[in-house]
């Protein structure tokens, strides 16, 4: 054993002296350059080019990289039916203080632009958030309506010092992207995000911490290149266990000739340094967990995790205007068709003062729990929640339902084919009255029910839908509802998400998979247009840049409904659409807005002094059908 163990060292040791003498030359790495946040989104040419004929290349240029940045200000939402913004502020300036948050607005960055010319120091203007926050670093919002905003300034990015020495890199943990644009947001690094780390990382020891990007693979995919667990370096000194001489051989070899998993590709592309809270072996053997307690950051945002539950809401300002734009009145009717996670839902229902009905729908089971879970948390009760897909929102009156939907579906009340109507009377949003429960054993279209057919009858009124506190995790399923049954309709439609911050990797998504969304984002709209009365309003909503996702549906949604017609939205925060279109190489082609029409509508741009993601919002204004 020992003589193999002496010949397998000796050869390793003659086969990196042979390797060096064709070893790769590679220039002399400039610590600076390597260890710092400095990434590049990358894109499919395709997309690219098109991006770039709609803005310009300089504008998405800079739209690129505020992308790649979080928003350094954090924006709340206050409950106003449990709290006000004077309230929260003053708790929340305790708290933060409390957990140590820097509150010295003077010492929030380290340059107020960085190269590339984004703004990484608040900019003045009248009503933007880091006006708002210009002499503290907690405030009320100053747009007109918003009152009940609050923004808590952030800092970043910062220079941080990873304690490099030549040929002695710092010990790291690799993060997967998702997990590292949570990190950016102000998340720790929990074990499911880490990917790799290096050799003999104990709890307790400091780490930098980078990030693995998806790289295109030899079948055309994008992947990161390396299997979770891979270690970083090999040891340097003792004596490895036979079998771990294949693994001693390979990181040497890696470490001779910096080919450690993607090694260039992650320049730039360090997020912080942190404390291990577990070994490296634990974090590669337990399910769950805090793996890393990021004290330095390049990003630095508060985090809100448990405080004042109930009272406050973390959502995104444009998300808070688009509820705003729809104008919720007390006693309406309103539909929110893709409504999890439920922020823009709850919105509505305070906004509404509780008064009145919210139908709040999705297509996901565990997510319309999410919903029931958010509204129960505020305390609000006018919500009502369904399982439902979007693309089959709406409900068809068959000619021996034209009395039924006369007295009811098409006034507003939801019917359920499967139900024995006379066996059951809705007394409110999360109560149920039972008023002729005989009934349900008479004949149905000629027939006795069976008494499966009964039992199922009474677990379903047992869990009668729009209790926000439904036990056991029951969702309702909805058939649809009647045309013209809501007087406001949000479509906050499923979309590229291209617009979401920090985004560090766009490469998948092509004009193919963006036509795709476009497609279903009208068929989707043509539901809502039916759902809404003549006198109603459509409120459209996307988190994406995508001009084919946001003006290209105005577009469509004005030439096909002429019923239809843009209204003025109130705060207007964003700036104009865009007007013109793109004609594409294979014929395919877009039109956008046309000249009058762009300052109707809401474009948020995440280059702009708003320091928003990218949100586009319309609103319609529905006139009668007949047309």
């Amino acid at each position: 054993m020992k003589r193999g163990r002496a010949f397998l060292k000796t050869l390793c040791r003659r086969t990196l002296s042979s390797l060096n003498h064709h070893k790769p030359s590679h220039p002399k790495m400039d610590p600076s350059e390597r260890y710092c946040y400095n990434p590049t989104l990358r894109w499919n040419p395709q997309v690219e080019a098109y991006f770039v004929k709609a803005y310009g290349a300089d504008h998405f240029a800079r739209i690129s990289k505020a992308l790649t940045q979080p928003s350094c200000y954090s924006c709340i939402r206050v409950n106003t039916l449990k709290s006000t913004s004077d309230s929260v502020i003053k708790k929340l300036s305790s708290l933060l203080q409390e957990n140590g948050w820097q509150s010295n607005p003077s010492k929030r960055s380290d340059a107020s632009n960085n190269s590339d010319g984004i703004a990484t120091e608040p900019v003045v203007s009248d009503g933007s958030p880091h006006a708002s926050l210009k002499n503290s670093f907690i405030s009320k919002c100053k747009i007109p309506g918003l009152d009940y905003v609050v923004f808590v300034q952030g800092s970043g990015p910062h220079t941080i010092d990873y304690g490099y020495k030549e040929d002695k890199p710092p010990k790291e943990v690799i993060v997967s992207r998702k997990c590292a644009e949570a990190v950016l947001r102000g998340a720790h690094v929990y074990v499911p995000g880490v990917l790799a780390c290096s050799a003999h990382v104990e709890k307790g020891e400091q780490v930098a911490v980078s990030v693995a990007l998806e790289q295109p693979g030899a079948d055309g995919g994008w992947g990161v290149g390396f299997t979770r667990g891979t270690v970083l370096q090999g040891s340097q000194a003792g004596i490895l266990p036979l079998g771990l001489f294949a693994i001693y051989f390979a990181s040497l070899v890696m470490s001779a000739y910096h080919i450690y998993p993607f090694y260039f590709e992650r320049n730039g592309l360090y997020i912080g340094q942190g404390i291990s809270m577990m070994s490296r072996a634990g974090m590669f053997r337990v399910p769950q967990g805090v793996a890393l307690d990021l004290n330095n950051r390049v990003f630095n945002l508060p985090s809100f995790n448990d405080l004042l539950e109930g009272e406050i809401f973390l959502q995104n300002l444009p998300s808070i205007i688009t509820a705003h734009a729809l104008d919720p009145q007390e006693g309406e009717k309103i539909l929110d068709m893709c409504a999890a996670p439920g922020g823009k839902t709850t919105a509505i229902a305070i906004l509404m003062k509780d008064n009145g009905e919210v139908i709040a729908a999705d297509r996901s089971h565990n997510k319309v729990l999410e919903i029931q879970k958010l509204a129960a948390e505020l305390g609000l009760k006018c919500i009502t929640t369904y399982k439902l897909d979007a693309l089959k929102s709406v409900q068809h009156i068959n000619k021996s339902d034209n009395q039924d939907a006369t007295q009811g579906g098409v006034n507003g009340s939801i019917q359920y084919s499967d139900l024995p109507k006379s066996g059951i009377e809705k007394v409110s949003d999360t109560t149920v009255g039972f008023s002729h429960v005989a009934n349900l054993d008479q004949p149905k279209n000629g027939k006795y029910t069976s008494n499966a057919e009964h039992r199922k009858n009474m677990r379903v009124m047992r869990n009668w839908p729009g209790r926000n506190n439904t036990l056991g995790g029951r969702v309702e399923k909805c058939k649809g509802f009647f045309p013209n049954t809501f007087d406001r309709v949000l479509l906050d439609a499923p979309c590229s998400a291209l617009g979401l911050r920090p985004r560090l990797f766009s490469g998948e998504d092509t004009m193919e998979s963006l036509r795709s969304h476009a497609k279903y984002q009208r068929r989707m709209f043509d539901q809502a247009v039916q759902l809404v009365r003549p006198g109603g309003v459509i409120v459209y909503s996307t988190c994406t840049i995508n001009p084919g996702e946001n003006e290209t549906l105005v577009r469509y949604a004005l030439d096909t409904h002429k019923f239809l017609s843009l209204a003025s939205q109130h705060p207007k925060v964003g700036g104009p659409g865009l007007v013109g279109g793109c004609q594409f190489p294979d014929g395919y082609q877009e039109e956008w807005l046309r000249p009058g029409e762009e300052d109707f509508v809401q474009r948020f741009d995440p280059s702009s002094e708003l320091d928003t993601m990218g949100f586009f919002i319309a609103k319609f204004n529905v006139g009668c059908k007949d047309i």
